[in-house]
C-alpha cells in the first residue's frame, strides 16, 4: 500500500505584499486605511464644489463620486492589470495637488464640464509618458529616498494638527476640548500598541478612532442624528454635471498638475516599497504611474476629479506592520460601498475631526522615521551626501512652515513647489546628479569641506595581533583590562607581538 501525499499547501508568498490574511481581518485592516484617509479624500470635493457654487446635495454627490472612483482606483493599483497597478498596499483618492488649478480654471468661467476635460486630456497624455517618467528611478539611491520619505510624513504632520485642532474652519477650532479628544485618542493607540495583544495592536488605529468617538459622543462633540437624512443607496450618475469641454489653456495647466502627482505617486511607491521590504524597479513605477492616470481618465466620468497614491496610507502599513496589498485592495471594496451607500459615508463622517488628528500625529511620524531609518542607512564619509540631506528636507519644509514663500511667483511655479513632498523630490534628485554623477569624479582626491564627513580611519591588521579583550587607548597610552599600562615598542620589535603577561 503506497504512502499516502501530503495535502497541498498553498505556496508562501515570494513578496511581502501578496500575503493573504483571510477576509475578516482583510476587511478590518482594510477600514483602518479607509478611515485614515477620509478627511483626506472628501476634501478637495468639498472645496471644488464649495468654489463652484454647488448645493449641498450636489456637493454630496461630489464626495459619493470621489470615495466611489477612489476605491476602484485603488482596486486597480493593488490588484493590478497586465501594466496598469504596481501592486502595492497603495490607497488612491482625489489628489489635493490639482486643487488650486481647478479652482483657476472654475474662475475663468470654464466651470466643471472644463475641469473635467482637463483631466480627462491631461490623463490621457499621462499615461503616454509614465514609462519615461518612471525611468529617472536609477536617480533615486537611499540618500533621495530617505529625504523622500521623511519629507512625506513631516509635511503631513500639520495636516494632523489641523484636523487635531478641530478642521480648518470650524467654529471652535484650536479649543482645548478639541485637542484634549485628539489627545485621548493617540493615548489609546498608544496603550493598545503597547499592552494589547497582537490582534489589537495591529488593530489600535481602528480600537482607537472608535472608542475615541464613542467618548467624543458622551462629551456632545459629535453627533449620529443625521446620519439616515438623505439615501440609503445611490450609483454615481455618469456626466451629471454635463459633459466635458476641452479647453487648450486648461488642459495645458492640468498637465502640470499630472507631472507634480507623476513625483508625489513616485515617492509613495518608493517609501511604502521600502517600508514593505519589496523589490520597486522602473516597471513598477511605470505600472503605478498609468494605473494613476487610468483612474484620473475615467474619474470626471462619474464626477471626479485626479487621482493619486494617499501618503498618510504609508505610516499605517508603517506602524502595524501589516504589509498586504490585499488588505489594501479590501479597503477599495469599502470605498466603493461607501460611494453607493451615502448612509456608510455619513457613518463614517459623523468622526470627529480630532480624532482623526490623534491618530494621524502617531502615523504621520511614524513616516518621518521611517524615512530617517534610510537615511541612516547613507554613506556619509568623503561625499556630499549630507548637504544633499540638509539642503532637500529644507527646501522642502519651506512651503509647510511658511505656505506664502511662494506667493509671488507664476501659477505654475507655485502648483509645482507649494507641495512640500514635490520639493523635497525634486531638489534631492537634482542633487544627487549633481553631486553623486557629474561632479562625482572631482571629489575623488580627497577634497575636503564642512559639509564632507572625514574619511574613515584603518589601522594595519597585523597590529591587532598584539591586543587582547578589554585593551583600551587613552592619553598616548595603551591600557590593558586590569588597568596595567602596556609597553608600546618599535614596529618590528619581538615585543611588539609578545604582550606581557599577568
Amino acid at each position: 500500500m503506497g504512502r499516502k501525499k501530503p495535502a497541498t499547501t498553498a505556496a508562501t508568498p515570494t513578496r511581502p505584499e501578496d500575503e493573504r490574511l483571510g477576509i475578516a481581518p482583510s476587511f478590518a485592516y482594510g477600514l483602518q486605511h479607509v478611515l485614515t484617509m477620509y478627511g483626506g479624500i472628501i476634501a478637495p470635493p468639498l472645496v471644488i464644489g464649495q468654489a463652484a457654487g454647488l448645493s449641498q446635495l450636489e456637493i454630496g454627490v461630489l464626495i459619493a463620486s470621489a470615495l466611489f472612483i477612489g476605491g476602484l482606483a485603488t482596486l486597480l493599483q493593488t490588484i493590478g492589470i497586465p501594466f496598469f497597478g504596481s501592486q502595492l498596499p497603495l490607497v488612491q483618492g482625489v489628489s489635493f495637488a490639482g486643487v488650486a488649478t481647478m479652482l483657476a480654471i472654475l474662475s475663468g468661467g470654464g466651470g466643471l464640464p472644463a475641469v473635467f476635460g482637463a483631466i480627462i486630456a491631461s490623463a490621457v497624455i499621462g499615461v503616454l509618458i509614465a514609462p519615461f517618467f518612471a525611468m529617472i528611478v536609477k536617480f533615486f539611491p537611499p540618500v533621495v529616498t530617505g529625504v523622500v520619505i521623511t519629507s512625506i510624513g513631516l509635511t503631513l504632520i500639520p495636516v494632523a494638527g489641523t484636523w487635531a485642532m478641530g478642521g480648518a474652519g470650524s467654529e471652535d477650532f484650536g479649543s482645548p476640548a478639541n485637542i484634549g479628544l485628539a489627545g485621548i485618542a493617540l493615548a489609546i493607540m498608544v496603550l493598545l500598541t503597547k499592552f494589547g495583544t497582537p490582534a489589537l495592536a495591529r488593530l489600535a488605529i481602528l480600537i482607537s478612532l472608535v472608542l475615541a468617538t464613542i467618548v467624543a459622543a458622551f462629551l456632545g462633540m459629535t453627533d449620529f442624528a443625521g446620519v439616515f437624512d438623505g439615501p440609503i443607496f445611490a450609483i454615481p450618475t455618469p456626466f451629471a454635471f454635463g459633459l466635458p469641454t476641452f479647453e487648450p489653456a486648461a488642459i495645458i495647466s492640468m498637465l502640470i498638475v499630472v507631472l507634480v502627482t507623476f513625483t508625489e505617486t513616485t515617492a509613495d511607491i518608493l517609501a511604502v516599497g521600502e517600508v514593505v521590504g519589496t523589490k520597486v524597479d522602473s516597471k513598477r513605477i511605470a505600472a503605478g504611474l498609468r494605473a494613476d492616470m487610468l483612474s484620473s481618465a475615467v474619474s470626471p466620468v462619474f464626477n471626479s476629479f485626479t487621482q493619486s497614491a494617499f501618503a498618510q496610507n504609508v505610516g499605517l502599513v508603517a506602524i502595524t506592520k501589516v504589509k498586504s496589498r490585499w488588505v489594501v485592495a479590501a479597503g477599495g471594496v469599502v470605498l466603493v460601498l461607501l460611494g453607493v451607500l451615502p448612509v456608510l459615508g455619513r457613518i463614517v463622517a459623523a468622526i470627529p475631526t480630532p480624532v482623526l488628528g490623534g491618530v494621524g500625529v502617531a502615523l504621520f511620524g511614524t513616516v518621518a522615521a521611517s524615512g530617517i531609518a534610510t537615511l541612516a542607512k547613507v554613506d556619509y564619509k568623503n561625499n556630499l551626501n549630507l548637504i544633499i540631506v540638509a539642503i532637500s528636507l529644507a527646501f522642502g519644509m519651506l512651503p509647510v512652515v511658511l505656505p506664502d514663500f511662494y506667493h509671488e511667483f507664476p501659477t505654475w511655479f507655485q502648483i509645482i513647489f507649494h507641495s512640500g513632498i514635490s520639493s523635497a523630490t525634486i531638489m534631492a534628485v537634482l542633487l544627487n546628479i549633481l553631486f553623486n554623477h557629474v561632479v562625482r569624479r572631482s571629489n575623488s582626491r580627497g577634497d575636503r569641506n564642512a559639509f564632507i564627513a572625514a574619511a574613515g580611519r584603518t589601522v594595519p591588521e597585523e597590529a591587532l595581533d598584539a591586543l587582547e579583550e578589554g585593551d583600551y587607548y587613552v592619553g598616548g597610552k595603551l591600557i590593558d583590562k586590569d588597568g596595567v599600562e602596556v609597553k608600546v615598542v618599535p614596529t618590528g620589535s619581538i615585543a611588539a607581538v609578545d604582550p606581557p603577561q599577568h
